[in-house]
């Protein structure tokens, strides 16, 4: 993720555009992309993916292929960086940005989110060709590692969401019990 970013849930106009023009009055193309990813939850610890060898740190994600829905890109970009399978359990906000890629094409990314429990695998076994590393952090930690202010946001709202969603089993375990 490089340049201007905004957060932005899922649907509604696009974020403005930051990238203008190219200077002489022409105007960049701009291509349109969409990705997912996810952020997986194991006990009291979240998964996240380093880049650029460990200086950035974000969420696993990447392009939705064709055929393919959302929920289904997260669950297989978590798996392909991190090494590890997880099972969406919530939606996310979205976040929408724009960059210029080597200074030739303008880009409007959108990206969806999502919650993922930790089904199964092993974060030292992430793909050493898309990023330098996958690890486990605490909810304070992993937070405040991330990089970008916008997956903060998104990372904030998952432990919400998190929360809500481990209170809601405890209290159907509680009632099953009665």
């Amino acid at each position: 993720m490089a340049g201007a970013a905004t957060n932005r849930g899922s649907g509604g106009p696009p974020a403005a555009d930051p990238a203008g023009t190219t200077g002489a009055g022409g105007r960049m193309a701009t291509e349109h992309h969409r990705s997912a990813g996810g952020l997986v939850v194991r006990g009291s610890r979240i998964l996240l993916i380093s880049t650029q060898d460990g200086r950035r740190w974000q969420l696993p994600k990447g392009h939705i292929e064709p055929g393919e829905g959302p929920e289904e890109t997260a669950v297989r970009e978590v798996r392909e960086e991190t090494g590890v399978t997880g099972r969406v359990v919530a939606p996310l906000p979205g976040v929408e940005y724009w960059y210029v890629e080597k200074s030739r094409r303008r880009i409007h990314k959108r990206v969806d989110y999502f919650l993922l429990e930790y089904v199964g695998g092993d974060a030292a076994d992430f793909d050493a060709g898309e990023v330098s590393g996958a690890a486990w952090f605490s909810w304070e930690k992993g937070i405040a590692k991330l990089s970008f202010e916008n997956e903060r946001r998104v990372a904030e709202e998952a432990h919400a969401a998190a929360r809500s969603l481990l209170a809601s089993r405890l209290g159907d375990k509680i009632l099953a019990a009665t």
